[in-house]
């Protein structure tokens, strides 16, 4: 019943999280619907090889470019797309709007929108704007518009049933000179496939088509940005379920083959052949998958809802992000679920076939071998590994060492579960021994005898809370250790410092760094943009680039490069090279300087007033000015914070879907090992029947009998929880003192402590219900038997 419910249950994970993951595949923006063909510019790789940013035509470029596609036939319209950063304030306050660094748009690509005008007029001046009817303005009103030179004063001309703010072509080509898009609004009686392939044509080797749903290659960064964040979390939910399924099949089958001992002795006796035994174990396992397969791909199927709904709530999915159920995800489910019942009791299979035919005329009370040659190898192989990168994690780089971190506690967590069977008797004996000493009771003597004589029953009851236990104490220990080991060594970093960031804003305006003062050596304010270079290896490389006002950095027509960012494009200190902008036109510059890696100074920084030659609308992130310094007055959408504050308030964005992960990760481990832990206590309270039947009729009554079954369960599992704690303290212990040498903070282990109490908790009252359950029906029948 266990392998068929963790089937079920692991099925219904991978079916929901693969159902998800198709729907959450890059859908065309809202925005851009009513374009039949999108016109794109070819695109550039990123530091890692990556295909990435779309390199932007330059003004004059894509006004040529729309000219010859004015001519393709079909083609109503052909619009030069631009975006850029527009947000309103009213009464003072900023709108908050995730999507604001592309909420601005030229008039015209209104006409690519679904949406309409509702009241008033298209804007005719350069102060006219049409904006959303949520705002709750009307034609006529004043709005200010921050924008990245800062807030300015615009008359609504008009409201729009959408979002999105629209001003005039000519204001929209000063703020987004250069361009990203060009779409193309179909005729009636025009056919897509001839209108895109008439546009190729006009459009030559300058850039790219796209249509249907290829459309949306084009669609804004946050947007992006979660969708990766929420990949990596139905992922990481998807492998748990899939590995910790098979672990609790092959758990299963394993004590499940054992206690068919006499079983499968009887059908080799009867003349099964070895291959035949294999067959039907594996066979069993097959059926189970299946029918575990079929009902949890159902299960997932209405489980997706809620998924979406929790992945909606964790800001880790666009807001338009719609389920859509398809075949593949469930056939692919379902078959997961066969190929892990099959895995998981491949090795018990391999087990029963090594039975022999006088075992069926056996019966020992006492397991003959607790631990097999290939186990013991698997142990010593697991340890050694641990212990190793234990010693590794201390000294492990700052990128890797939670993974390190991660690998040495499953390592040992293996180790624990894998030497259960020859640890458990050990401390078992010695628990009870000095219980012993304070009670002569007839059920401690019981409870030490089967733990002594049943040690491998008690190491698959163990195994899943050394699982559950150790998978808590590790994933709590590394987010809470974390959480003070980032925040503290950012704000040491920052001693001295005050920080202007934004409030309610994507970004601070030029208005808001004028008002910090910031400029002076000791201050920083850079100016983040992407900027488009020749590649290593031919073809373009886009990079992150800053525009400095320091005076180390900021010489006209000079670019610093850190060494890492040099190293990739191939170039050297004294050498000069193009640089392409986000307004798509390119200028020379000299490398000045190639300097070590500075993460507070950039891999790539120009002059601040190059980058805002050629980038109107980007944002600085963050002032950095002395404490003394930091400006008493700020104009709307920005705040003055202290180091440690902003350190906090930095790392809990990550932190927030870190803490969540952790959380989803640990109940369905918990859930996972509850299940085994229910499975393996019933399974041995069921083959002690006729034993606790014996110790009835010898005069014990259903109290001690239920108490000393109980007991047991009891005492496993918290050997078990301490077994779990203490295999994965030693690496979190090396990685708070790998932190500690890098933040040079002071980093001692930090442990959720009530999380680790609940999941042991939780593990001992799903086993004790589990043995008291069973162990009661089997009171109540052999009562009914022996009054019959």
């Amino acid at each position: 019943m266990a392998a068929l419910l963790a089937t079920t249950f692991g099925v219904a994970v991978i079916s929901a999280t693969l159902i998800v993951y198709d729907s959450s595949r890059p859908v065309v923006q809202p925005r851009l619907e009513g374009a039949a063909v999108l016109v794109l510019p070819m695109q550039a790789d990123n530091e890692f090889g990556n295909t990435a940013d779309f390199v932007p035509w330059s003004a004059n470029r894509a006004r040529q470019i729309a000219a010859d596609l004015s001519a393709v036939p079909g083609a109503e319209a052909v619009v030069t797309d631009r975006s850029f950063y527009a947000q309103p304030f009213i009464d003072g306050v900023p709108v908050e709007d995730e999507g604001a660094q592309d909420a601005g748009h030229g008039w015209s690509s209104a006409q690519l929108t679904p949406y309409r005008l509702i009241s008033g007029a298209a804007p005719a001046r350069s102060d006219d704007v049409v904006v959303p009817s949520s705002l709750g303005l009307t034609a006529g009103d004043s709005v200010s518009i921050n924008l990245a030179a800062g807030a300015t004063s615009f008359t609504v001309s008009g409201t729009l049933d959408g979002p999105a703010i629209y001003f005039t072509d000519g204001v929209a080509a000063q703020l987004d000179p250069g361009v990203r898009a060009i779409g193309i609004v179909a005729s009636l009686d025009a056919g897509i496939d001839e209108l895109a392939r008439a546009a190729a044509e006009r459009l030559g080797d300058r850039g790219r088509v796209a249509t249907g749903a290829d459309r949306a290659a084009l669609e804004p960064e946050f947007v992006s940005h979660r969708r990766n964040l929420g990949n990596q979390l139905i992922i990481a939910m998807s492998t748990i379920g899939l590995f910790t399924t098979i672990f609790v099949v092959g758990s299963t089958f394993a004590l499940t083959t054992a206690e068919r001992r006499r079983e499968m002795g009887l059908l080799r006796i009867v003349g099964a052949a070895t291959g035949q035994v294999r067959c039907m174990v594996l066979g069993e396992a097959a059926a189970i998958g299946l029918i575990g397969g079929l009902v949890g791909a159902a299960i997932g199927t209405v489980a997706a809802p809620a998924l979406r709904i929790l992945l909606l709530n964790l800001d880790v999915q666009p807001p338009h992000f719609r389920l859509q159920i398809s075949a593949w995800p469930l056939l692919v489910a379902v078959g997961v679920g066969v190929c892990v019942a099959v895995i998981g009791a491949w090795a018990a299979a391999g087990s029963a076939t090594r039975v022999a035919p006088m075992e069926a005329l056996l019966e020992a009370a006492v397991e003959r071998r607790p631990m097999t040659p290939l186990r013991w190898i698997a142990a010593l192989v697991a340890l050694t590994g641990g212990l190793g990168a234990t010693v590794l994690t201390a000294t492990a780089a700052t990128d890797s060492r939670v993974n390190v971190a991660v690998g040495a506690a499953m390592l040992l967590i293996l180790a624990a579960a894998l030497l259960a069977p020859v640890v458990i008797g050990p401390i078992a004996d010695t628990v009870v021994r000095l219980l012993a000493s304070r009670s002569s009771s007839a059920a401690t003597m019981l409870v030490r005898a089967e733990l002594s004589t049943g040690t491998r029953r008690a190491a698959a009851t163990a195994a899943p809370v050394i699982a559950a236990v150790g998978f808590a104490v590790l994933l709590s220990g590394i987010v809470q250790t974390m959480a003070a080991a980032y925040p503290a060594e950012q704000a040491e970093q920052l001693h001295g410092l005050a920080l202007v960031t934004p409030d309610g804003t994507a970004g601070l305006s030029d208005q808001v760094v004028a008002e910090t003062g910031a400029g002076p050596i000791g201050t920083r304010a850079g100016l983040p943009t992407r900027v488009f270079v020749p590649g290593a290896q031919g073809g373009v490389t886009v990079v992150d680039a800053v525009g400095s006002l320091d005076e180390r950095y900021a010489a006209p027509g000079t670019a610093v490069l850190d060494e890492s960012t040099a190293s990739l494009l191939a170039v050297q200190g004294g050498e000069t090279m193009s640089v392409t902008f986000a307004d798509g036109r390119s200028e020379s510059v000299v490398v000045s300087q190639v300097l070590p890696l500075d993460p507070a100074r950039g891999q790539f920084v120009l002059p601040r007033d190059l980058v805002r030659e050629h980038d109107p609308s980007a944002l600085t992130d963050a002032v950095f000015v002395p404490a003394d310094r930091a400006p008493t007055h700020l104009t709307a959408g920005a705040r003055v914070e202290d180091a440690y504050s902003f350190a906090l308030d930095d790392y809990m964005v990550d932190a927030r879907l870190t803490n969540w992960l952790a959380a989803v990760l640990i109940t369905m481990a918990v859930g996972y090992s509850g299940l085994a832990v229910v499975n393996s206590m019933a399974m041995s309270a069921h083959r002690r029947r006729p034993d606790t039947v014996v110790l009835k009729l010898s005069g014990g009554t259903d109290r001690q009998l239920m108490s000393t079954a109980v007991g047991e369960t009891a005492a496993v599992v918290l050997i078990g929880a301490a077994l779990g704690l203490i295999v994965t303290v030693p690496p979190l212990l090396a990685m708070a003192a790998g932190l500690s040498q890098v933040t040079e903070t002071e980093v001692g282990l930090h442990i959720e402590w009530s999380t680790v109490l609940e999941v042991v908790g939780g593990c001992l009252v799903l086993a004790t219900a589990a043995t008291a359950v069973v162990v009661r029906r089997g009171l109540r029948a052999r009562t009914g038997v022996s009054g019959g």
